[in-house]
């Protein structure tokens, strides 16, 4: 499954979302959901953890003057990877 992320995980029950995700899942942080991407973000550990592929969209961190403070754990992607992303996963849930 694909799990899209758009709002900071400061706002929402990030721990409920973290509880569904599997290894064999991908999450896409989009919007105001590439917080959860930058260095040193408590709940990036979390999820990586969960061996998922962790992916963000550029266009969304450069919009926000972040993409010099993404981590490494996360690869960063354009519109067409995120198109990629939706073709691989048949089921989409936006969080």
């Amino acid at each position: 499954m694909l799990y899209t992320i758009s709002r900071s995980p400061y706002h929402d029950d990030f721990n409920a979302m973290l509880g569904l995700v599997s290894d064999t899942d991908d999450v896409l942080l989009t919007q105001n959901g590439v917080l959860l991407g930058i260095n040193d973000n408590r709940y990036l550990t979390e999820l990586a953890r969960t061996g998922a592929g962790i992916y963000i969209l550029k266009e969304d961190l450069e919009a926000r003057g972040l993409f010099e403070q993404v981590s490494d754990r996360v690869m960063v992607i354009d519109y067409n990877g995120f198109v990629s992303l939706t073709v691989k996963h048949q089921q989409n849930f936006v969080w």
